[in-house]
């Protein structure tokens, strides 16, 4: 969820950029039906072209301090290792009761059950022990947002090209080495299972660069997961200071935003 920061607001001049269709929609008023409550219209954003940054998100209208400006729910997410047996292995929120983390993580309701189930069963048949074990010691965070992701592909949830409209960074050559190492291992946790030769056809190097290349530079580090703005008002600084993460996660329209060190939006998850 983004709000504009206290006396701050995104003022962002659309003339000077080439606009893109927007990223949302809106219900039309039922003409039949007199009088009507006022409908809530899109955010007052849209994607559009900069003129030296790339893609960005721009205000549409003025938007005041600690207005709403749009809400989000993530396209991949996965919790630390470390957080394995205290948040939820789909949304991350915090566990009411801590879990077995052996158990290769657990969800806090039933809604989260459902949704993850198709790829939860993938994920929990392979074996991960040399990857984790990888990841672990060389302190890698990112190969299990790819490993959310191939798990999701395989079940068939989204196509091995869904983040393909954001932004890669430009990865070195020994970066790039050192990803198919990973992708190796990612390849190898699968082949205990029963998953088809030719559903695996699209893990390859490639694939694995391509998106690592993507989630690198437009992943969140998710802090905590709060019950309330309030909550994350009240411990916000503190788990920044600590440097406690519960996860990661991937969003697409919030990818786009504009930042840098005069920050203007607050974001938080709850």
């Amino acid at each position: 969820m983004l709000t504009a920061a206290r006396k701050c607001r995104l003022a962002l001049a659309l003339n000077q950029a080439q606009k893109l269709p927007l990223f949302s929609s809106a219900a039309s008023a039922d003409a039949s039906q007199q009088p009507s409550p006022p409908r809530a219209g899109p955010p007052p954003i849209q994607v559009s072209l900069t003129e030296s940054a790339g893609r960005g998100v721009f205000a549409t209208r003025r938007i005041g301090a600690g207005e709403l400006i749009h809400t989000a729910k993530p396209f991949i997410t996965h919790p630390s290792s470390s957080a394995l047996d205290r948040v939820c292995y789909l949304c991350l929120r915090k566990m009411a009761i801590r879990a077995n983390s052996a158990a290769g993580g657990s969800f806090c309701s039933e809604a989260c059950t459902l949704q993850a189930r198709a790829f939860y069963e993938i994920d929990r048949k392979a074996n991960w022990e040399e990857f984790d074990e990888y990841c672990r010691i060389n302190g890698l965070k990112y190969p299990y947002l790819a490993k959310r992701l191939a798990c999701m592909v395989i079940a068939g949830v989204t196509s091995a090209d869904s983040l393909n409209i954001l932004q890669p960074e430009n990865l070195s050559t020994n970066m790039i080495s050192e990803m198919g190492k990973e992708c190796s291992l990612l390849r190898n946790a699968f082949m205990s299972t029963d998953v088809k030769h030719e559903h695996l056809a699209f893990l390859n190097d490639e694939w694995y660069i391509n998106v690592l290349a993507r989630i690198r530079i437009n992943a969140f580090r998710i802090e905590l997961a709060c019950g309330s703005y309030e909550d994350f008002l009240a411990s916000a600084a503190a788990s920044v200071e600590a440097g406690a993460a519960v996860g990661n996660a991937v969003y697409i329209l919030p990818s786009f935003y504009n930042h840098d060190c005069g920050q203007s939006v607050l974001t938080f998850l709850y």
